[in-house]
């Protein structure tokens, strides 16, 4: 017998990796200025991604340079360029990094991070806020 996906334990990798998809999803509907973002589980694995690769290695990249600027692990992370921005968020074992375009509000994106991090770091599952599909009749 199989389990629906609210039936499985929060540790169930599927189910992880399936809010980890729904995490990136709401940030990238929240954030029009996002050019990308990714969940990093607590040994730097890409957990999901807004496409593309390499988000697992720069992404742990990125937060190894901002801890070892401070000396311990930095909780948030917020780097202006010309070309864009970049942001990273820590909460429990997770990251979440992203890259937006210049002079995005970062206490907006920011927060959206922190938000959507935390809830789920919880555990408790990632609420899915997209409209529901309308099908035809």
């Amino acid at each position: 017998m199989s389990r629906t996906e609210d039936e499985r334990p929060a540790s169930d990798p599927g189910k992880r990796t399936a809010d980890a998809e729904l995490a990136v999803a709401r940030m990238t509907e929240m954030s029009v200025d996002m050019r990308g973002c990714a969940v990093l589980g607590g040994d730097g694995e890409e957990l999901a991604s807004s496409g593309g690769s390499g988000w697992a290695r720069a992404g742990a990249a990125f937060l190894e340079a901002a801890d070892s600027a401070q000396g311990e692990p930095a909780v948030q992370v917020h780097v202006a360029t010309e070309d864009g921005e970049a942001f990273a968020v820590r909460e429990g074992e997770l990251a979440m990094v992203a890259v937006a375009e210049r002079f995005t509000l970062a206490s907006l994106i920011l927060f959206d991070m922190r938000t959507v991090l935390r809830d789920l770091a919880s555990g408790n599952g990632v609420p899915d806020r997209r409209a529901p599909v309308q099908e035809d009749p």
